[in-house]
């Protein structure tokens, strides 16, 4: 069984009792992982080491306050798309006004419900994994679009290209053949599994299939093998 990497917390907060138990409850989850400090400076020295995935500070601090905290994180490229919850004695609307005008991603006036900063923080994490793989398909997708093109400009336009016979013997079913043909067209497993009417995993194996019959292992070195070899148009 593969082992979940887990989900980092940072917790920001001068009150010991309150780092205690947020982070007791909080740690019970076991797909994350809660660190703690009490107080901007030591924060800040724990994000030099290791970038968490959502920070919970409270605003009433000494020296440094969770405001001048949050407005130090978003001027830092590498820490500004970090979402931040904000925990504080300060309940009237105009302090909360406050806190999402500088930028945090959710707001619990002490004393707070647990149940309620664990939903809010499994929301904003599950929200971030989401924006992080949106990314990483479109980055992909651009890359293979890319990639697509130059390969049939090559394919059509120099004779050092030419459609070969693969040289290994291939022997594709006809479903094997629609996912090259769709992924040859750039389409992501998602798009591929609407347009066949089946699941996003059905195609995963149907992929892993194609990667293990052409010997390839990724979806550009795929599409150059089988444009290379007549296998899709």
């Amino acid at each position: 069984m593969l082992e979940v990497e887990k989900e980092k917390i940072l917790l920001v907060d001068d009150e010991p009792g309150i780092r205690e138990s947020v982070q007791a409850y909080l740690d019970y989850n076991e797909n994350w992982q809660v660190d703690v400090a009490s107080n901007v400076k030591e924060a800040w020295e724990k994000l030099q080491k290791e970038t968490p995935d959502l920070i919970i500070s409270d605003i009433m601090m000494p020296e440094v306050n969770g405001l001048q905290f949050l407005t130090q994180l978003k001027e830092d490229v590498r820490f500004n798309n970090i979402p931040v919850v904000f925990l504080t004695a300060k309940g009237m609307t105009g302090d909360r006004i406050e806190g999402y005008t500088a930028g945090c991603d959710g707001y619990l006036p002490k004393p707070f419900d647990a149940d309620e900063l664990e939903a809010m923080v499994r929301n904003l994490l599950e929200k971030k994994r989401k924006e992080k793989d949106n990314i990483g398909n479109n980055t992909q997708l651009n890359e293979l679009v890319k990639d697509l093109k130059d390969i049939k400009e090559k394919l059509e336009n120099s004779n050092k290209f030419t459609i070969t016979e693969s040289p290994i013997p291939i022997d594709l079913t006809p479903r094997e053949q629609s996912v090259l043909d769709l992924v040859a067209q750039g389409l992501m497993n998602k798009e591929i599994a609407k347009t066949l009417e089946t699941s996003v995993r059905n195609v995963e194996k149907y992929v892993s299939r194609l990667f293990s019959k052409t010997g390839t292992n990724s979806r550009t070195e795929l599409v150059r093998f089988a444009l290379k070899h007549g296998l899709t148009d």
